[in-house]
């Protein structure tokens, strides 16, 4: 009910959205858990942007709820069954808190009028708090103490038990006191109190009601929006499951559970509610409460539906401040801070895009608040791969193995030459730099003179047209200079590509190894046979394999490329 308050229509609704919710889950979903219905997450997303085509309160209003809920649902349906469960990946991690943080600081706001008292018409997060600080004179204790004492119930009950329900017990306490003390704004004790008032519940009637097509076309982006949160949140909320029962979902299960939560906002939609999502906070305390099956989640459903038909005279002194309490406290639920901490530690960059996509959200926007969270996640992820690490590899003294020589062990370098490993495909975003990094390599003072490199292409996953452009470029530079080069570690993908490219030729077939050691025996092996025969002794390479220098720990190799440590 507290969430039907939040999309600005009937408290009742939001059980309607829940039943809708469970039954075509318990129906066609595959998680024994997972709670669906009214949802706090897309709520605001929804009622602000139906909100923008039609003024609340109105029939026009009520009806573009519904037909939004019929749009989203046929969108997530379309996303499971089209098996787009991996979209949501897209999304880091740090990313989805700030998105959820900024969605919480919405929240918060927009619900400082209920449980102050204070009288807030604007709708910006700004221009709310703006306005109730403007006109903090009106600030009403009575609705503030009753909005305190229903968020320390909820706080409480969740600190003794997670199965003590914290919300049913404020609400009964703040019915208690208003209608005890005659709180409630417009009653005979004058109360200042403001209550949801009369409440006449009828059972759904199904059907589709009338609407524009002008009107339905311009709720198109808010549907795909929340359909896209429905999509992250469904598979966030398979993983709360998962952990609870301690076993790793099935194969494909994220698609048909997507496919169900959009069976659900279809049959909100046609019995005349809103559109709903899977929750991780319902899906936690089901898990706590002892579920194991759907049948907890249906149950709940009969009880909804029992609240539906008898208690709207109960309800009719039922605080907007209760409701608003626990909105807060649902809220606050949002803001993960240990995960932001942990970001914080592990890379600034990422922590910055969850901050950056918080903010947008809670200022700006949660539609704007996505679409900013989508194109910086996919800009780091580009950034990421267009400049990638890479590293010289040394010798393990006395072995055969190869490693990075910036990891902290003590390795030694072969004489003329350079092994070199790239982190990254080859592609037209990285392709040149790559080229410029392995001539930066071979360059170096301290590995002069070089008579070889050795490409490791085991963190190489593939290359395009425009990277094996770029290797050809390589390898007639290196070539003119005098140096060779050999290939290791290359994947089957990799070999395809390079003999596509036409490269394998040049190479030739003794400069392709499976191993980084092979292909350096192999390079000493001829520059010692080059030496051999122009000078008729042992040059300066020495014989096969020989070490020429040693690098200890901290050998210096060409300076990382920009990325995470």
């Amino acid at each position: 009910m507290a969430t039907a308050r939040l999309a600005n229509v009937a408290v009742f609704t939001g059980l309607y959205a829940f039943a809708a919710g469970s039954v075509a889950f318990a129906l066609f979903g595959s998680d024994a858990r997972t709670s669906v219905g009214a949802d706090s997450t897309i709520a605001p997303i929804f009622g602000a942007g139906v909100a923008a085509v039609a003024a609340v309160g109105t029939p026009a209003y009520g009806h573009l709820v519904t037909w939004f809920a019929l749009l989203v649902g046929v969108v997530v349906t379309a996303m499971g069954l089209l098996r787009l469960g991996w979209v949501a990946d897209f999304l880091p991690s740090p990313v989805v808190t700030g998105l959820l943080a900024g969605i919480g600081v919405e929240i918060l706001v927009r619900q400082l009028a209920s449980v102050t008292g204070i009288a807030a018409s604007q709708t910006s997060t700004i221009g709310r708090l703006r306005g109730l600080w403007d006109h903090r004179s009106g600030l009403d204790w009575r609705t503030l103490l009753i909005a305190a004492l229903v968020l320390a119930a909820v706080i409480g009950a969740e600190r003794i038990d997670r199965r003590v329900p914290g919300p049913l017990i404020g609400l009964i306490l703040s019915l208690a006191i208003v209608a005890s003390f005659g709180l409630a704004a417009g009653s005979a004790s004058h109360g200042t109190v403001k209550v949801v008032g009369a409440v006449h519940a009828t059972f759904p009637t199904f059907g589709v009601p009338p609407a524009s097509f002008a009107d339905l076309r311009k709720l198109i982006g808010p549907v795909l929006t929340v359909a896209f949160v429905c999509l992250v949140q469904t598979a966030a909320t398979e993983r709360v499951s998962a952990e609870g029962s301690g076993s790793e979902p099935p194969t494909g299960a994220t698609n048909q559970n997507l496919a169900a939560v959009g069976a659900g906002s279809l049959l909100a939609g046609l019995s005349g509610s809103f559109a709903v999502n899977a929750s991780a906070p319902r899906t936690a305390a089901v898990a706590n409460a002892g579920g194991r099956t759907q049948l907890t989640g249906l149950l709940a459903v009969a009880g909804a539906l029992v609240v539906a038909a008898f208690g709207g005279p109960l309800l009719k002194d039922l605080p907007e401040a209760t409701l608003g309490a626990i909105l807060i406290f649902v809220a606050t639920r949002l803001f993960h801070f240990d995960q932001m901490v942990a970001v914080w530690r592990y890379d600034r960059f990422e922590w910055a895009l969850g901050l950056l996509t918080g903010g947008v959200v809670a200022i700006v926007g949660i539609e704007q608040g996505i679409v900013v969270a989508v194109v910086l996640a996919l800009a780091q992820r580009i950034r990421l791969t267009a400049r990638p690490r890479d590293s010289i590899l040394g010798r393990v003294p006395g072995t055969d193995h190869w490693i990075p020589t910036d990891v902290g062990r003590t390795t030694e370098q072969v004489r003329g030459i350079v092994a070199y490993l790239v982190y990254s495909p080859i592609w037209y975003g990285n392709a040149s730099f790559v080229r410029s990094r392995v001539l930066a390599a071979v360059g170096r003072k301290e590995y002069a003179p070089v008579h070889a490199l050795v490409f490791d292409a085991n963190g190489v996953a593939d290359v395009d047209y425009t990277g094996a452009t770029e290797l050809r470029r390589l390898i007639e530079n290196l070539t003119a200079q005098g140096i060779s080069v050999y290939v290791a570690r290359t994947s089957e993908e990799v070999h395809h590509d390079l003999r596509l490219a036409g490269l394998l030729a040049p190479l030739g077939v003794n400069h392709i190894h499976a191993t980084v050691a092979g292909a350096v025996a192999a390079a000493s092996a001829a520059i010692a046979s080059e030496s051999t025969g122009s000078t008729g002794s042992t040059g300066p390479a020495g014989p096969a394999g020989s070490t020429a220098a040693t690098a200890s720990e901290g050998a210096t190799p060409p300076a990382a490329a920009p990325g995470p440590p």
